[in-house]
């Protein structure tokens, strides 16, 4: 499995990592592990992203959250070191597993920042310590990056307990790596794949490649999710976004993300005042959260949709559970679309876009 690794240097030390297999699955299970209290969703990254400098941007958007955090006093200066020192260990193992490798030294100008820089002799320690146990338990020929995935289920289920098959069917479903099953399972990534060798090598579970989450957009790309040029000036100027949701995190995020995409925003809190505050502002798009106290997302719809203003108003319903029957009520309700949660920034503003767009066509050809 080729992979390319850019390791950041200063004055002899380490200041970060990037690249790598599955940069986005890493970073998620760094954040698990070292920052559990930060968000996990990728929203709420981007709209973090948003408010950054350019000049931020020195190493990559990863880095850049960490200095943001720790700016913030969101997460201490140890928990980013340990964020980036788990990064470097984990390119560190990468090499040493890799059957060829090439290196190229280029030399930039980079400050440091709050986060500590972590000596080269400590990155070494624990990149060698893995590697020794992962030869020790005979997995050499076998990367932490591929995902397990059951292929003789009738010989695993007579080999296993009830109990442990249930949770072998579960787990092991080709989309989760060694790396993010181990996070998952709170246990060391070596201990995890051993304990699935025997089955491996009787090839009752195979070990595959997957691909890694969908890249994050940067805020210098947020424009390129905008409406193109073309459909610019038949969309509404600086349209305003709606959205009803109790949670205060969702608002914020939506808020710092939409503001800084060039559109107006709205948040409501409670389902039962949002109608009046819908008709005192009347938004131009407008996001419905499902479950909410006090009413759910399709009878707010469905009320919005009895009010001639409302009537041909993008309307996309928020959701944690994407399924089909949640898909045919939100038709039945006369929802415009259907988002599920957890969120990302291309997703939210593509919505915007074609619903925004589409309901420009449709005055542009009834003015005709």
């Amino acid at each position: 499995m080729e992979s390319q690794w850019v390791c950041h240097l200063f004055q002899g030390d380490s200041m970060y990592a990037t690249g790598g297999t599955h940069p986005m699955r890493r970073w998620r299970r760094n954040l698990a592990i070292y920052c559990p209290r930060l968000p996990t969703h990728r929203l709420g990254w981007q709209a973090a992203l948003a408010n950054a400098d350019a000049d931020a941007f020195s190493i990559s958007w990863d880095y850049t959250l960490l200095k943001l955090w720790v700016a913030k006093q969101k997460i201490t200066p140890e928990q980013a070191t340990d964020v980036v020192l788990a990064t470097l260990v984990e390119a560190l193992f990468d090499v040493q597993q890799a059957a060829n490798v090439t290196s190229q030294i280029q030399h930039d100008h980079l400050s440091v920042s709050q986060i500590n820089l972590v000596q080269i002799d400590n990155i070494i320690a624990k990149a060698e310590r893995r590697w020794q146990s992962w030869q020790d338990a005979k997995l050499t020929a076998y990367s932490p990056h591929k995902a397990p995935i059951i292929r003789q289920a009738e010989q695993l289920r007579e080999h296993c307990s009830a109990q442990v098959y249930q949770m072998l069917v579960q787990r092991l479903n080709g989309q989760q790596t060694l790396y993010d099953l181990a996070v998952q399972m709170q246990r060391d990534v070596v201990e995890v794949t051993a304990s699935l060798l025997p089955f491996i090598q009787l090839e009752w579970i195979e070990l595959i490649t997957i691909a890694d989450l969908p890249a994050l957009i940067y805020p210098r790309s947020l424009s390129q999710a905008k409406p193109p040029p073309a459909a610019t000036s038949a969309l509404p100027s600086k349209a305003l976004i709606a959205c009803v949701d109790d949670s205060v995190l969702v608002r914020n995020t939506m808020e710092t993300l939409l503001t800084a995409a060039g559109y107006q925003f709205v948040g409501v809190e409670s389902p039962l005042r949002a109608i009046s505050v819908l008709l005192a502002r009347k938004p131009d798009f407008i996001f419905l959260d499902l479950v909410m106290p006090g009413a759910n997302g399709y009878e707010l719809c469905e009320q919005l949709r009895r009010l001639s203003c409302f009537r041909d108003t993008p309307i996309v319903i928020l959701t944690g559970s994407d399924g089909y029957a949640n898909r045919l009520r939100a038709n039945f309700a006369k929802a415009s679309g259907f988002l599920a949660k957890p969120l990302n920034a291309e997703a939210v503003l593509s919505e915007i876009c074609k619903h925004l767009e589409r309901s420009a066509s449709n005055v542009s050809t009834s003015t005709r």
